[in-house]
């Protein structure tokens, strides 16, 4: 038992019941990953502000309960149900907890202000040593923390919560009560639309549509003509919320034509898939950035999928399972190889949909800028970021590869061009061996001879 206490006054992020004075502005997913994002905040911030004095940190929550939000939020804090009651109840039932198990000071601070940062709870707790009440304002009236080196259960009676005058209220109460009082800056919350404005400025257009789950789906193209529509089309089917980035390296077919007319964004780069996924990237406008090859179909649900991975802690990307869309045993030998390879090495490939945060692909550089085997290295780098998550469902990839040169040439071609990049073969080497058999990486012109 440490001689103080931080408590995060949170809720389990459950669709329907989380920030629903947001759904008209957000839909009900993205609130949910709005307020997943802004409790992680205060998390974050409160485990930096434990590095630097001895703090518990405790998160009391509603809803869910503790083997959930655990997944949710991690295994560095301990967890306990709010209970019953008012929120006046609620927070007294807290501070009388941590006083009755020894705590000297407490505070109980709210996940829904992404204002709230380490110096300011170090900030809060150093007052403490002064004050008998510490307490920071909210914009709205009411107030975003409050903390205590004493029970004082009055503060918390005859408090007309979720209005205006809640704050107040509670310093006509601590003047009745003799307290010093010490305020702390004013702070925004998040409950309502007009609310966002405020978040956007606070962490950025970019944060902000990472922290409401908004996705961006890269697909590079060469030649795809017969493919690009339909799939843009079942992306569509599954989430029409979703941007999607087509970037044709060249194409011959009319590719681009038919991209263009599917309602996306459509560019052109140089040829090469590294760059074009790069450049896709650079434009793309959501959060969270999902590199589709043009021959891999997403799964019902993927945006769902792809949101509860990234926003829980330690993940630095994602992909799916590997499918194959071929009938025979050889197929599910190797889809059974590739999925082993993926869960216990963490090495997904390219055409499982790799997805990740954008601010960690940015801040990785983006794809190495290789001829072929740009995901492998990709996933080598994530992995030093944090876990590569893979998701129980499959993406679905098209058989044509081993079909078109055989399914054994093509299997063994795909190990020799593994084994060959660790053993730091050229990569451009490697590109040639594989375009001399058949296989698309980069166009002829691209790889010199």
């Amino acid at each position: 038992m440490k001689a103080e206490r931080l408590c995060i006054f949170t809720r389990y992020p459950e669709p329907g019941t989380t920030k629903t004075r947001l759904i008209p502005a957000l839909g009900v997913e993205a609130a949910v990953c709005l307020q997943q994002a802004m409790t992680t905040h205060v998390l974050t911030m409160a485990a930096e502000a434990a590095t630097r004095r001895a703090v518990d940190i405790e998160v009391r929550f509603e809803g869910g309960d503790r083997g959930r939000m655990r997944e949710q939020f991690g295994k560095g804090f301990s967890y306990r149900p709010q209970g019953n009651g008012d929120l006046g109840d609620r927070m007294h039932r807290c501070f009388h907890n941590g006083f009755t198990e020894g705590a000297r000071a407490i505070v109980v601070a709210g996940s829904d202000v992404p204002g709230i940062d380490n110096r300011l709870l170090d900030a809060a707790f150093a007052a403490l040593r002064d004050y008998d009440l510490v307490i920071g304002p909210a914009n709205d009236g009411g107030y975003y923390l409050i903390g205590l080196r004493r029970e004082i259960p009055e503060l918390f009676q005859s408090i007309p919560w979720g209005t205006e005058s809640v704050f107040r209220r509670t310093l006509e109460l601590a003047d009745r009560h003799d307290l010093a009082v010490h305020q702390l800056s004013v702070l925004s919350d998040v409950d309502r639309p007009e609310d966002l404005s405020g978040i956007e400025k606070l962490w950025g257009s970019r944060k902000l549509a990472e922290a409401v789950g908004r996705i961006s789906v890269i697909i590079p193209t060469l030649n795809e003509a017969s493919r690009v529509g339909g799939l843009v089309r079942s992306i569509h089917a599954i989430d029409g919320g979703v941007e999607i980035v087509v970037v044709d390296g060249g194409s011959i077919d009319g590719t681009v034509e038919i991209a263009r007319g599917c309602a996306v964004t459509v560019l052109t780069s140089r040829p090469g898939r590294a760059g074009q996924m790069n450049a896709g990237a650079a434009v793309a406008k959501g959060g969270m950035l999902l590199f589709l090859h043009a021959d891999t179909c997403l799964p019902e649900g993927f945006p769902e999928h792809v949101r509860g991975v990234l926003h829980r802690p330690g993940v630095a990307a994602g992909a799916f399972r590997f499918e194959l869309d071929a009938e025979g045993l050889r197929y599910r030998i190797l889809e059974r190889l590739t999925n082993w390879r993926a869960r216990v090495l963490r090495m997904p490939y390219g055409d499982q949909a790799l997805f990740m945060k954008a601010s960690v692909f940015r801040s990785l550089g983006g794809f190495p800028d290789l001829p072929i085997m740009e995901d492998y290295e990709m996933v080598r780098r994530l992995k030093r970021r944090g876990c590569i998550s893979i998701l129980p469902v499959s993406a679905t990839t098209s058989a044509r590869r081993w079909q078109g040169r055989g399914f054994l040439q093509t299997t063994l071609l795909h190990q020799l061009v593994i084994a060959g990049y660790m053993c730091r073969v050229p990569p451009v080497r490697l590109a040639r061996l594989y375009r001399r058999n058949g296989q698309q990486c980069v166009p002829a012109k691209v790889v010199p001879e």
